[in-house]
């Protein structure tokens, strides 16, 4: 059995691969330590953005564990493109899974990554993984695992927002476990 707790980023200053996290990003990241007290970690691994990176560094200074920077983490890239109706396009995408918008990733090859970890990650070794990452391939690591997660589902996310997997031979559980605490 293993337990993989998928973590969305805490609040941002923006989209780009450098944002950090605002002043009330850093203090949610800093809550993670305290939610995290009692759970089982074995490894981490993050997006290599470095809205993800400091929303894990508190918790992994804290636990001493090292950060695996995976870039099948990274946030799945809509369109180089600013596009106005960009939640519009974003529904469209998750609609039409082969979508592309100009300088994007269809949801088909984001969906490859999130499938790529996932098969890596349960035939490791490690039975307490945490996975740092945006929402849109949080969304997507979670479809993995039950298909009806999509569009809505990233939609109803928070800054950050934690989800447990408990995955067995004979089932999966998944459960948001996040509390809105910060």
């Amino acid at each position: 059995m293993k337990t993989i707790y998928l973590v969305r980023h805490a609040s941002a200053a923006g989209q780009p691969v450098d944002s950090p996290l605002t002043e009330h990003g850093r203090k949610q990241a800093l809550a993670l330590v305290d939610f995290f007290k009692h759970k089982e970690i074995d490894v981490i691994y993050s997006s290599p953005f470095k809205r993800a990176l400091e929303t894990i560094r508190p918790l992994s200074n804290s636990r001493e564990i090292e950060i695996s920077e995976d870039d099948r983490l990274g946030e799945r890239v809509l369109s180089t493109v600013n596009l106005e109706d960009w939640r519009d396009k974003l529904k469209q995408s998750f609609e039409d899974f082969e979508l592309v918008f100009e300088g994007g990733e269809s949801t088909s090859a984001a969906m490859e990554r999130a499938k790529s970890l996932i098969e890596d990650l349960l035939c490791s070794d490690d039975d307490h993984i945490l996975l740092v990452s945006h929402g849109n391939m949080t969304t997507l690591l979670m479809r993995y695992f039950n298909e009806s997660f999509g569009y809505d589902c990233l939609m109803e996310m928070t800054n950050p927002d934690v989800f447990e997997l408990v995955v067995s031979n004979e089932s999966t559980i998944l459960n948001r476990i996040w509390d809105d605490r910060i």
